[in-house]
């Protein structure tokens, strides 16, 4: 058995580094949005009124349930939450 080291544990556990990278962003974007969510105090159902969305996906946000959100929706509650989104690119290590 071969030890091999990763930078994230989604370099580990995805198929692909195109994958990996995606995981990485929706997992970025979701603890940004919890944790504003946490900060600020609102009830599942003021976030879901403040995101557009439903309280049960709500729920599903702060439960961490990663493969029910694309980027293009964890982005549009990114802006409806009033933040910003930066991006870095850099060369792979």
């Amino acid at each position: 058995m071969k030890n091999e080291q990763f930078n994230s544990v989604w370099d580990a556990i995805e198929d692909t580094p195109e994958e990996a990278e995606n995981m990485k962003l929706r997992s970025a974007l979701m603890s940004a949005l919890k944790e504003h969510i946490t900060s600020k105090g609102l009830s599942q159902a003021q976030t879901a009124k403040l995101f557009g969305i439903t309280q049960p996906r709500v729920s599903d946000l702060m439960r961490g349930k990663i493969n029910l959100f694309g980027i293009d929706a964890l982005v549009n509650m990114v802006a409806a939450a009033g933040l910003h989104v930066e991006m870095r690119i850099s060369s792979a290590a």
